[in-house]
């Protein structure tokens, strides 16, 4: 790829190490690390009437639907940062929220350059999680995310890899083999 603006979302199961490597690659590659969960709080921090409406849906317990999802990222991808590429983790989640993004980058004349995907077996997932020893990080919560990652998120790998984005990485190993991995597929190593 060459050195123009690089648009990619990074794909994978919950503990597959998706959130360091947009932090790490996000320097590498000098555009910005955008996960889901920072959309949406920037829009409530930033007090507009996008944000605010996020903040209602969320302060009440429920999940930000498609529709909303989708104003909260044609508004972070349309930031003066964001130009020159972004690193997307978290969204899409779906074949649907997938169609979606093809159309908001379209709108805005560009289009997905590359997904990663970082391949790791679920039971490395399960230790990966339980070893963070967050609150909700339970083996049995663990393998209910993996169970809806598997029923939603999961389908995208084959789409992308489909109409030839897919970059599939081995996300069991060290961080940095893994990010030098992934800058090399994505021919910036």
């Amino acid at each position: 790829m060459s050195s123009a603006a690089l648009r990619v979302v990074l794909l994978g199961a919950p503990g597959s190490g998706k959130g360091t490597q947009a932090e790490k690659l996000s320097v590498a590659l000098a555009v910005p690390a955008i996960s889901t969960g920072e959309m949406l709080r920037r829009a409530v921090a930033q007090g507009t009437e996008l944000g605010r409406r996020v903040d209602g849906v969320m302060s009440s317990g429920r999940l930000v639907d498609d529709e909303l999802m989708a104003e909260v990222v044609r508004e972070r991808l349309a930031a003066p940062d964001a130009a020159a590429g972004f690193l997307l983790d978290g969204y899409p989640r779906t074949a649907a929220q997938a169609a979606t993004l093809d159309g908001l980058l379209a709108a805005q004349g560009s289009r997905l350059d590359a997904v990663v995907f970082l391949d790791v077996p679920e039971e490395v997932l399960v230790q990966r999680s339980l070893a963070r020893r967050r609150q909700d990080d339970r083996e049995e919560v663990i393998r209910e995310r993996q169970r809806v990652y598997r029923e939603q998120t999961e389908p995208l790998v084959e789409l992308f890899e489909a109409r030839g984005l897919l970059h599939r990485i081995d996300g069991d190993r060290t961080m940095d083999e893994v990010t030098r991995a992934v800058l090399g597929r994505l021919g910036r190593g």
